[in-house]
């Protein structure tokens, strides 16, 4: 067969290329998606940036806009460090919970460690148990926890300590949650490493996990207190007299009477308290994140 008589050969078509519509292009800019997220957005801070205004108001009003004047915070009748009962209230606040942090942060990092390294076959009812708290409604939490204290436990009285024990009963889960992820993440490597390099198991722990260990506690720490700062349900079963009221009750008590500024401005103080605790905690995380996994190398260095 000679070069004039080979058969021909068909070419190959191109792919055409469809124009995709708009709307059936999974890789295009989510603007519907995107303006429902904003409208949410605007909906959900609008009041909240209402009632921040307000408490800068020049007048007693809550509704009508007089001037911008910081009195309703300091240094006037009437204002959160000058009413005793709205300072007090912080105080509460801010001591109980700080308080719950102290005995919740070690609680729950302990519960973690031990639930991790627990193998047996109520291991898993043991956790599931663990996190009951967060799926709990906080009203039959709080019910539950008044009925204990003045049935069962009446060597703790209503106020500041029953209060600290109903805090501390449901953020606990909180930092078992937060830490435990982070244990699992970590494995068992670290610690095995250290003992195998002559460290007893506490130094182990103390030296090698706890370092690793420190974004979470200190996340989980931030969380918990954000978390007492805000709650309502349990305090105000537990609270007992006007005494140990902290900010969320006596706001409640106190809207439905005559209202002022200042409590627009209380309530902005424990907003941005709780906003300052979780962005500490967001900060925290981004910067040390790799500096535990440094440290800890250089504890297993020192170890060899």
């Amino acid at each position: 067969m000679t070069v004039l008589e080979r058969p021909a050969v068909a070419e190959v078509s191109k792919p055409v290329r469809r124009r995709v519509p708009p709307w059936r292009n999974p890789w295009r800019r989510p603007y519907i998606l995107g303006a429902i997220t904003w409208l949410y957005i605007a909906w959900s801070l609008l009041p909240v940036l209402i009632a921040i205004q307000f408490s800068f108001n020049d007048g007693r009003s809550r509704s009508v806009w007089q001037g911008f004047s910081t009195q309703w915070y300091c240094c006037n009748e009437g204002s959160v460090f000058e009413d005793p009962s709205m300072f007090l209230a912080l105080k509460n606040s801010l001591i109980l919970g700080i308080a719950t942090v102290l005995v919740a942060t070690p609680l729950g990092v302990m519960l973690a460690m031990g639930l991790t390294r627990w193998r047996s076959r109520t291991s898993a009812a043991a956790n599931g148990i663990s996190l009951v708290p967060l799926v709990t409604p906080e009203l039959v939490v709080g019910s539950a926890l008044y009925l204990v204290m003045i049935n069962l436990y009446q060597f703790v009285p209503l106020g500041r300590p029953a209060m600290l024990l109903g805090h501390v009963t449901f953020t606990v889960s909180y930092v078992l949650v937060i830490v435990r992820s982070r244990l699992l993440s970590i494995g068992g490597e670290y610690e095995e490493a250290a003992r195998d390099l002559g460290a007893s198991p506490m130094q182990a722990i103390r030296t090698v996990l706890v370092p690793l260990l420190m974004p979470a506690i200190f996340a989980s720490a931030m969380i918990v207190f954000a978390t007492s700062l805000d709650d309502f349900v349990v305090s105000q079963f537990l609270f007992g007299n006007a005494s140990n009221a902290t900010v969320p009750i006596l706001l409640y008590n106190a809207v439905r009477a005559s209202p002022t500024p200042a409590l627009n401005a209380l309530a902005t103080i424990l907003l941005v308290g709780t906003f300052l605790a979780l962005i500490l905690t967001v900060l925290v995380l981004k910067a040390r994140r790799r500096g535990t996994d440094e440290s800890a190398l250089e504890t297993l260095a020192d170890w060899g």
